[in-house]
C-alpha cells in the first residue's frame, strides 16, 4: 500500500517555499523513472527539459499565463515529444537495442519496417505528434508517482502557451514540440491554500465500470 499511500499524500502544489531546494539526487530519481517509463514499441518519443536556472524560470511566468510556481518551485520539467516519427529515429533505437543486446542490426527489421509504414506512410506528423505526446503522458505519470514517493511536491500543468516555449526552448531545433510541464519543489505549508484541503476524487464504484 507504499504506493497508494504517497498519492494519497499529493496534491498539484499551488506554493512552493522557494527558500527549500530539492536535492538532485533527488531530481535525478524522478527523471530515471520517467526514463525507464514503458512506451510504444519502446520508442520513447520525447525528451525532458530539466530547468533549473532562476532566470530562465522567470522568463516562463507569462508563458505560463502568470503562474508564479513556475519560478518559485526548484526544478522545472519539460516534457517534449517528437514532431513527428522519422526513418532515422525508428532506426537509432532499435540499433541501439541490438547492440547492447548483442544482437545483429536489422534483427528487428520486418517490425520497425511495420512501424515505418504504419507511421510514415499512413500517419501525418499531426498524427505522430498526437502518439508521441501520449507517450510522454505515461512517462509524466510515473514521474509524478516517483516524487510522490520521495516526499517531493509536484504540480502538473497544461496551462502554459506551447508555441512561445518551444521558441524560448529552441524545441523546434530539436524535432521536439512541448507536451506537459511538471514542477517540482517543497510545498509553501502557511502559503498554499490547497495544502490541507481534503483530496476529492470520483468513489469507487463510479470509476471502475466492471464486466464480469
Amino acid at each position: 500500500m507504499a504506493l497508494i499511500d504517497d498519492l494519497q499524500w499529493r496534491y498539484a502544489t499551488k506554493k512552493y517555499d522557494a527558500t527549500k531546494t530539492v536535492s538532485r539526487e533527488d531530481v535525478d530519481k524522478i527523471i530515471e523513472a520517467a526514463r525507464l517509463a514503458p512506451t510504444s514499441s519502446g520508442l520513447q518519443p520525447f525528451r525532458v527539459i530539466l530547468i533549473s536556472n532562476q532566470e530562465l524560470k522567470e522568463k516562463l511566468v507569462p508563458i505560463a499565463m502568470g503562474q508564479q510556481i513556475v519560478a518559485d518551485c526548484s526544478y522545472l520539467l519539460v516534457f517534449a515529444a517528437w514532431d513527428k516519427y522519422t526513418e532515422e529515429r525508428i532506426d537509432a533505437i532499435y540499433d541501439r537495442t541490438t547492440d547492447e543486446r548483442g544482437l545483429p542490426r536489422g534483427r528487428f527489421g520486418s517490425y520497425t519496417d511495420l512501424l515505418k509504414g504504419m507511421y510514415l506512410q499512413q500517419q501525418t506528423p499531426e498524427d505522430n505528434f498526437v502518439h508521441t505526446a501520449r507517450q510522454a503522458y505515461i512517462a509524466f505519470g510515473v514521474a509524478l508517482a516517483q516524487a510522490a514517493e520521495l516526499k517531493v511536491d509536484s504540480t502538473p500543468m497544461e496551462g502554459f502557451f506551447g508555441d512561445q516555449l518551444d521558441e524560448l526552448l529552441g524545441l523546434g531545433e530539436k524535432g521536439l514540440k512541448s507536451v506537459t510541464v511538471m514542477t517540482i519543489g517543497y510545498r509553501h505549508t502557511e502559503e498554499d491554500w490547497l495544502v490541507n484541503m481534503k483530496k476529492v476524487r470520483n468513489p469507487i464504484e463510479d470509476f471502475v465500470i466492471e464486466y464480469k
